[in-house]
C-alpha cells in the first residue's frame, strides 16, 4: 500500500502569541510575523506535489492554510474537528490571571489536562475524540498522496500523543509546537503511522532544511506487514 504523507502544521504566530493568553476558541488573527513564518514555509513546500489542503475553521488556521495552498493552486477545506481546544471561561485571560481567579481549576488542569477542563471548556480527551477521526478520514480519502493539514498547538500535540502511544495526560509537558511548525506523518494505513519530522521551524531561516524521505522501509514488522 502506498504511503500517505501528512504535513501537519501549526498556524503562524498571532496577535496574542507573545501575551501568553488562553486563546483556544478565540478567533484571533495572524500577526505580520506569523504571516512571514508561514510564507517561508509555503516557499519550502512549493515544490511538493500536494493533493489537498485542510484546516481548522478559525481565522488563524484558514489564513495559514491559504498561504500554504497558494503555490499549489488549491482551495482550503475547513474541518471543524481540527479546531483548537476551548478553554471555556479562561479564554483571553493570561496564565497568571487564571491562577489567581480559578486556583482550583488551574491546579486540576495542570495535573491532568486530558480529563480536566475549565468551566465551559474541553478536555484533551474531547479534543482527541473529534480531531483524530477527522485526521484519519483525510488519510483514508487521500491514500498515497501528500496533504497539508493546518491546526493548533494543543490539537496537534493531542493527535501526536494518540498516534504515537504517548501518555496523553502529559501532552503539555512532553511535546511542544512552535508557530508555523512543520510535522510530517507517514501513514501506511489509518492504523499504522510514523512520525518523520517534529516541530521543525528551519524555514524561519532563508535556507531551510531538506524534507525527510518517505518511510518506505524500516526494521519494524508492524509497519512492513
Amino acid at each position: 500500500m502506498p504511503i500517505t504523507r501528512i504535513f501537519l502544521i501549526r498556524h503562524g504566530a498571532t496577535e496574542l502569541t507573545d501575551e501568553d493568553r488562553f486563546a483556544g476558541s478565540t478567533n484571533v488573527q495572524l500577526s505580520e510575523m506569523g504571516r512571514e513564518q508561514v510564507r517561508r514555509l509555503a516557499m519550502r513546500l512549493s515544490h511538493i506535489d500536494v493533493a489537498a489542503v485542510y484546516a481548522s475553521p478559525l481565522d488563524r488556521t484558514m489564513e495559514t492554510a491559504s498561504i500554504l495552498a497558494e503555490p499549489h493552486g488549491l482551495e482550503v477545506h475547513p474541518v471543524d474537528g481540527l479546531r483548537e481546544i476551548s478553554h471555556g471561561h479562561w479564554e483571553t485571560l493570561t496564565r497568571d490571571e487564571v491562577e489567581e481567579k480559578f486556583p482550583d481549576e488551574a491546579a486540576a488542569w495542570d495535573e491532568d489536562p486530558y480529563t480536566h477542563a475549565p468551566e465551559g471548556g474541553e478536555t484533551g480527551l474531547a479534543v482527541t475524540a473529534r480531531s483524530l477521526p477527522a485526521l484519519l478520514e483525510i488519510v483514508t480519502r487521500h491514500q498515497g498522496k501528500t496533504v497539508i493539514v493546518a491546526s493548533h498547538k494543543a490539537t496537534i500535540r493531542l493527535l501526536l500523543s494518540s498516534l504515537l502511544g504517548f501518555d496523553p495526560r502529559r501532552f503539555r509537558d512532553n511535546l511542544d509546537q512552535d508557530p508555523a511548525a512543520l510535522n510530517i506523518l507517514d501513514f501506511k494505513d489509518s492504523v499504522r503511522s510514523r512520525l518523520m519530522l517534529f516541530n521543525d521551524t528551519s524555514h524561519y531561516s532563508e535556507t531551510g532544511m531538506a524534507l525527510p524521505e518517505s518511510a518506505q522501509t524500516c526494521l519494524s514488522k508492524w509497519w512492513a506487514k
